[in-house]
């Protein structure tokens, strides 16, 4: 014997199903249970239940659908990422409406990702460790229909300045306004002559100060206090 010890295996990362539709679950369940890391500790077809399960079987990861009967996938969203018992608990928006009006709001509401169901499953396994880790899963495509729900949005509503921006550095700033853009590390760091730690350390430092809860949130809170701007259209 050598005396070193063993080292420890990780905890599986748990992840809760919430979908009204019995055979989308179990789709789900089977892809998930199979992939390394993951394993499935519950079920839910509303809401309700969706916020009551997560807390009972201490997820890392719900899997929401945004429409279900009674209280709707936003509206569970939100009760997640208002309950500081679940602070832990991260939200992938999982849905058919892919990239239209449901992803400014499912960003808003807190959720850390979004994801239609036309994905395939290494991408859905890939979203769910990506939000596990308590990064942020949201595409250039997603980005863009952001963009265009924040702009509808606010046809008659100003943007308003936050006082928080004023605790950014001017680099920090650079950063977000870059993430809002979607741009992912590497490519903020390339376009900066920076390393990809320093970038996510920067935007790490932006989150904190902003009360962001991830990237996806960071994102949100960039337009919403206009730090970042849709492009132009081109003519």
């Amino acid at each position: 014997m050598t005396g070193t010890a063993a080292a420890a295996v990780p905890a599986p990362t748990r992840v809760v199903l919430a979908d009204d539709q019995d055979l989308v679950r179990a789709g789900l369940r089977l892809v998930i249970d199979r992939a390394a890391g993951l394993t499935v500790v519950g079920e839910a077809a509303n809401g309700h239940d969706a916020v009551r399960v997560a807390r009972e079987a201490r997820a890392d990861v719900v899997l929401m659908d945004i429409r279900m009967p009674g209280l709707d996938g936003l509206a569970a969203t939100r009760r997640i990422a208002a309950d500081d018992s679940l602070a832990g608990v991260h939200v992938l928006i999982l849905t058919t409406f892919e990239v239209d009006e449901y992803v400014f709001e499912a960003l808003r509401s807190g959720a850390s990702g979004f994801l239609g169901k036309g994905a395939r499953p290494d991408a859905l396994i890939d979203a769910i460790r990506t939000v596990a880790r308590g990064e942020a899963l949201l595409s250039p495509s997603a980005t863009r229909g952001l963009i265009a729900r924040f702009l509808r949005l606010h046809d008659s509503e100003p943007v308003r300045p936050s006082p928080l921006l004023a605790a950014l550095t001017d680099r920090e700033r650079e950063v977000v306004a870059l993430v809002a853009d979607g741009m992912s590390n590497t490519e903020i760091a390339r376009q900066l002559t920076l390393s990809p730690l320093t970038v996510k350390t920067h935007a790490n430092h932006a989150m904190a100060k902003l009360g962001a809860r991830d990237r996806a949130q960071l994102v949100v809170l960039a337009y919403q206090t206009g730090l970042a701007r849709a492009p132009r259209p081109r003519s």
